[in-house]
């Protein structure tokens, strides 16, 4: 056997092994989880606090669970389920801009979501056949707002401080983090924002990449 072919072979070895040990400790970890106390007859343990959520500005390597750095480590994100199948594609074709709906994304910090009593505003009168309208209708009818699901997020170990205002004003394009709304119907996560990402597009646009710029 060649060299190459041998160093081929011994990589996908190594991979091999090191994909089992992960797999076996997330289920093992899941067993246990369900499976509770060793006996009945256990001694009674002293009832826990509530786990404690973790300070974004206090800096951790930590993670809640094997699964949760597992999932970091290889950058997987679940897709969240919303409970209203807003679809940007109708609202962008129908004239209508994202910074009427994410006030404050183009001058602060975060692209806010619009509360229920502004969707009404124009869904009392507007589709209201539309069964996800009637679903919207119903939540405000009872005095409850729409529990969105983040699409887009930072794991709280990478410490990252996003501000959109500056980003905006300096007339990068909403698609090029979110992808084509106008194309998009639930918003789903289209691009993989890595620090390699944020990283080049700093130097293509000659924006400093220090530490302290994005980090905290």
């Amino acid at each position: 056997m060649s060299r190459p072919k041998r160093a081929l072979n011994l990589s996908f070895r190594i991979a091999t092994v090191l994909g089992v040990i992960i797999l076996s400790s997330f289920f093992l970890q899941k067993t246990l989880t369900a499976q509770g106390p060793a006996s009945p007859s256990a001694a009674p343990t002293p009832p826990q606090q509530p786990q404690e959520q973790m300070d974004p500005n206090v800096f951790t390597t930590g993670h809640r669970s094997i699964s949760a750095a597992f999932r970091e480590f290889f950058g997987l994100h679940g897709t969240p389920i919303q409970p209203i199948a807003y679809t940007h594609k109708v609202h962008l074709a129908n004239g209508m801009q994202c910074v009427q709906c994410h006030v404050g994304v183009d001058t602060g910090a975060q692209a806010k979501i619009p509360t229920i009593d502004f969707c009404m505003t124009c869904h009392q009168a507007i589709a209201r056949d539309n069964p996800e309208i009637k679903k919207m209708a119903a939540l405000f009818a009872s005095g409850q707002d729409i529990r969105w699901q983040r699409v887009y997020d930072f794991e709280p170990s990478a410490h990252v401080k996003f501000i959109h205002g500056p980003h905006v004003q300096a007339g990068v394009q909403c698609a090029t983090c979110h992808g084509d709304m106008t194309q998009q119907t639930v918003a789903e996560r289209k691009v993989n924002i890595t620090m390699g990402f944020c990283v080049q597009c700093h130097r293509q646009k000659s924006v400093s990449v220090d530490c302290v710029t994005c980090h905290f």
